[in-house]
């Protein structure tokens, strides 16, 4: 498969490493991310559990957390790595989408891979209904 955006490549390579960092003492269900900036930064981002799920926090938004933090610009590709669900490509959950929407926007491209196979979608098809007041 074809990448929309040449930079999903590296991207898929850094998550697969910040997978590699992933804590999930629990689930054991180890996913990494990487968010590709509108100034070419790369963020990565790993899966931390806790003892109290509520307190976890998905690699995904851990990724686009650290794009505000760093100061490293707007996100245009969100790539993650991790385990099949259900027989399918893991993408995003909901509050990883809604996070995405309000940092990237509908446009940003979402690569998802299980190492062998990869997909993509922008995130408006993901989720089109999602609330959304407009630019960051």
């Amino acid at each position: 498969m074809k990448l929309e955006d040449p930079r999903a490549e590296e991207a898929l390579k850094d998550a697969e490493q910040a997978r590699e960092r992933a804590y999930a003492p629990y689930s054991h269900f180890k996913m990494g991310a990487a968010v590709v900036t509108d100034r070419n930064a790369v963020v990565p981002g790993s899966l931390i559990e806790n003892v109290s799920l509520g307190l976890a926090m998905c690699a995904e938004r851990a990724a686009l957390f650290g794009t505000v933090s760093t100061d490293a610009g707007k996100p245009e590709v969100l790539a993650i790595v991790a385990p099949r669900t259900g027989g399918e490509l893991t993408w995003p959950c909901g509050a990883c989408l809604q996070v995405a929407l309000e940092l990237g926007g509908p446009d940003l491209l979402i690569v998802a891979s299980d190492g062998s196979q990869t997909e993509q979608a922008r995130l408006r098809e993901l989720a089109p209904n999602l609330p959304f007041k407009g630019e960051r």
